[in-house]
């Protein structure tokens, strides 16, 4: 799995979930809280998914696709699932289990690394483009209103 940023203790992902039925009655119900560092990682995570959200889904991108190393497959998480257990695993430290879409079309999602790229591009056009000496009031781009 591609774990996102790879920031989550001992492999936990926003797909895992220790609290399963198939993970024997000794295992604890309760995970041990995210560290402050963990919990960075989660935050940041959100924030660029929001980013990735609001670029791509105009283009038609449902979500990301993440390799999974548990089944060796590839789960389809559409955007709000994904920002939803990104939330949970921030708030309890795990995710539950979630029903992947039905047939998704694989061309529909991308992985974080192709939506990181993609936002880094498009910030790097922008840049270029940006007028120089526009800052503050009266530019076009991401600066032209400070308020």
């Amino acid at each position: 799995m591609l774990c996102l940023s790879g920031r989550y203790r001992g492999g936990v992902t926003p797909f895992d979930d220790t609290s399963g039925p198939d993970f024997g009655a000794g295992d604890s119900a309760t995970p041990p809280p995210l560290t402050m560092e963990e919990r960075a990682g989660v935050l940041d995570d959100l924030a660029e998914l929001e980013v990735f959200r609001t670029l791509l889904e105009p283009t038609g991108i449902k979500g990301i696709v993440v390799d999974c190393p548990d089944c060796d497959e590839e789960h389809h998480v559409d955007w709000a699932l994904m920002q939803a257990n990104l939330r949970q695993l921030l708030d309890e430290g795990q995710t539950g289990r979630h029903e992947p879409p039905f047939d998704p079309d694989p061309d529909d999602y991308v992985s974080w690394d192709y939506a990181s790229g993609y936002a880094d591009g498009v910030a790097a056009a922008a840049e270029r483009d940006e007028p120089t000496g526009q800052h503050g009031a009266g530019g076009s781009g991401r600066h032209a209103r400070e308020d």
